[in-house]
């Protein structure tokens, strides 16, 4: 699968400054800007930006950006999701997964998050990908709110709505192992029927397994 990249950017205004959101950008253009010490979410700042530099090269990496002119305030992440999860369990080739989103504290609030979205959505290319976000209630941030673990669920969904991302239903382990966790999706309008009906068995892996092990006994 050839993935084709298209350049896209919005500003909007935050704590009185100018914040662009851009990309796809590729490391050597992200290596010009410098990534703020609290983007910390997922590991130390700098070991972070190593990550996203990697991500930024892959064939489907895909990294969105905020700044204020050169300091990197946000970003969202976008690559084929780890061999070591479930969703990789079909090799398919048009499932990408939204890996982290992070906007430092001080720009929540703005629409930031949800301006990182619309932005990765505005390449008509996304359409021939199933993207996934996979929500656990442990990665949030609610240390840094007054929201309750639902409230905080609620802020969630409507801010992947703003990336056409919502709720679907999955038996994966890991999810259903709290009722706040969530499998958040977006079939693009060229997804061929083909990947749609092999995401449906994907999303429901442990009972197409166990049917599988009944009707061989």
């Amino acid at each position: 699968m050839e993935h084709k990249k298209s350049y896209h950017a919005q500003t909007r205004e935050a704590s009185g400054e100018t914040v662009t959101i851009e990309g796809p950008l590729i490391s050597e253009e992200l290596k010009k800007y410098h990534f703020h010490e609290l983007l910390t979410a997922f590991r130390p700042a700098d070991k972070q930006f190593e990550a996203l530099l990697n991500i930024a090269d892959f064939p489907e990496g895909r990294i969105i950006i905020a700044r204020t002119e050169d300091m990197i305030v946000g970003y969202v992440t976008y690559l084929y999701p780890d061999p070591m999860e479930r969703w990789s369990e079909f090799n398919m080739k048009d499932l990408i997964m939204l890996g982290a989103i992070e906007v430092i504290p001080d720009y929540r609030g703005a629409g930031i998050a949800s301006g990182l979205l619309k932005v990765s959505m505005m390449d008509d290319y996304m359409e021939n990908y199933i993207v996934i976000s996979t929500e656990y209630y442990w990665h949030w941030d609610l240390d840094r709110t007054s929201l309750s673990i639902w409230d905080y669920r609620k802020m969630m969904e409507k801010m992947m709505a703003a990336g056409g991302l919502v709720p679907a239903p999955t038996d994966d382990p890991e999810i259903i192992s709290h009722p706040a966790n969530c499998l958040m999706v977006r079939i693009g309008k060229n997804v061929p029927e083909s990947s749609v009906k092999a995401f449906d068995k994907l999303r429901f892996l442990q009972r197409h397994q166990y049917r599988i092990t009944r009707e061989g006994l």
